[in-house]
C-alpha cells in the first residue's frame, strides 16, 4: 500500500518560472538547480542556507558536475561546458542540426561517468525527441528516439537499469543496460492515467526505488523496482518538476517546482509555486557520479 509521507518544507523561496535539474555537489556541500525559463542557475549552500543565482546566456535544462570542475550542461543550443563562478559558458555542439525545432531537456550522469540527456520538440507537439549518451571524450551516441517530452533519466544504484520518461505520454520506460552501460532492452515500467499528473524529473534512492515528480500531480511518488507504489510526498504546488537527494547524510530529498503556465488565479492557493522544497523521506540517496570529461 502506498504510504503518505510528511509534506516537504520550503528550502528556498526562489520563485523560479521553471525550476529543473537539481544536483547535489558533495565537494561544495551545495545543491545546484536551474530555472529553464529565466534562464538562470541557482545554488544553495546547505550548511549556511546561503543562496546564489547566476544569469545564463541561454536556456539551460540540466547540469552535471565535472570531475575537472565546473559542469557539463544540456541547453537549447546543445551540449555546453559551464562554470558560473568563473563566468564560463562554452557551447560544444548540438547532436541535432537537422532538428531545428528541438532543444535539450533533462539529463544526468550514469555510474560510468557518462552524461545522458534527452531532446524534445520545443513546441511539445511532435515526437522528434531523442536520448543521447555523451562520452568523456565528447563522442555522442543517439540511443533512443521518438519522444515528445523527454524526462529523467535516472539510474539504478548498480548501474544495470536506466529509467526515462516521455512526459507527454505519461509513460516511464526502463532500460536494461549491459556491462558497459549501453541499452539492451526497453520496456514500459509505469503508465500513468488521467488525474495522476505527468511524470517529470526523477531520482533513485539507495534501496533501488524510483522517486518521480508528477507535474500537475502536487506530489513526488516512490515506486519499487517492480513498479509497486510505495510512498508519496505532498508539495504545496501542482507542478513539482524534479528531485535529487543531498545533504551531508544524503537523506534530504530536494524538490524543484514551477510557476510556468499557471494563471494568477491558479497561483492564489499556491503562492509557493516555483520554490525549492526539501523533505526527509526516511531513506538515503545515492551519490551521483561526476562527468568524467
Amino acid at each position: 500500500m502506498e504510504k503518505a509521507c510528511l509534506a516537504a518544507d520550503v528550502a528556498v523561496c526562489c520563485g523560479t518560472l521553471l525550476g529543473e535539474g537539481p544536483v547535489w555537489l558533495n565537494r561544495e556541500g551545495s545543491l545546484y538547480w536551474v530555472d529553464l525559463k529565466a534562464p538562470a542557475i541557482w545554488r544553495l549552500h546547505a550548511a549556511s542556507g546561503r543562496t546564489s543565482c547566476w544569469d545564463a546566456p541561454c536556456r539551460i535544462s540540466a547540469i552535471a558536475p565535472r570531475l575537472s570542475g565546473g559542469f557539463i550542461a544540456a541547453t537549447e543550443r546543445g551540449f555546453a561546458l559551464i562554470d558560473p563562478a568563473k563566468d564560463q559558458f562554452e557551447i560544444l555542439f548540438t547532436p541535432e542540426p537537422d532538428r531545428p525545432g528541438n532543444r535539450f531537456n533533462d539529463g544526468k550522469v550514469d555510474r560510468y561517468g557518462w552524461f545522458w540527456a534527452g531532446t524534445m520538440d520545443d513546441a511539445e507537439e511532435r515526437a522528434t525527441g531523442a536520448l543521447y549518451r555523451l562520452a568523456p571524450d565528447l563522442d555522442c551516441t543517439r540511443l533512443d528516439d521518438g519522444y515528445r517530452v523527454t524526462n529523467g533519466p535516472a539510474f539504478s544504484p548498480d548501474g544495470s537499469h536506466l529509467y526515462h520518461a516521455d512526459t507527454a505520454e505519461q509513460r516511464v520506460f526502463r532500460f536494461t543496460l549491459d556491462a558497459a552501460g549501453f541499452p539492451l532492452t526497453r520496456e514500459v515500467f509505469l503508465q500513468f492515467e488521467s488525474g495522476d499528473g505527468y511524470p517529470d524529473g526523477m531520482t533513485v534512492d539507495a534501496e533501488g526505488c524510483l522517486w518521480i515528480d508528477l507535474w500537475d500531480g502536487w506530489c513526488v511518488r516512490r515506486f519499487a523496482p517492480d513498479g509497486r507504489p510505495l510512498a508519496r510526498i505532498s508539495v504545496p504546488t501542482q507542478r513539482p518538476t524534479s528531485c535529487a537527494f543531498g545533504g551531508h547524510a544524503m537523506d534530504t530529498l530536494y524538490i524543484t517546482s514551477a510557476r510556468y503556465g499557471l494563471s494568477e488565479a491558479d497561483l492564489v492557493p499556491q503562492p509557493l509555486a516555483g520554490a525549492l522544497f526539501a523533505g526527509k523521506p526516511g531513506v538515503k540517496g545515492v551519490n551521483q557520479p561526476l562527468f568524467a570529461g
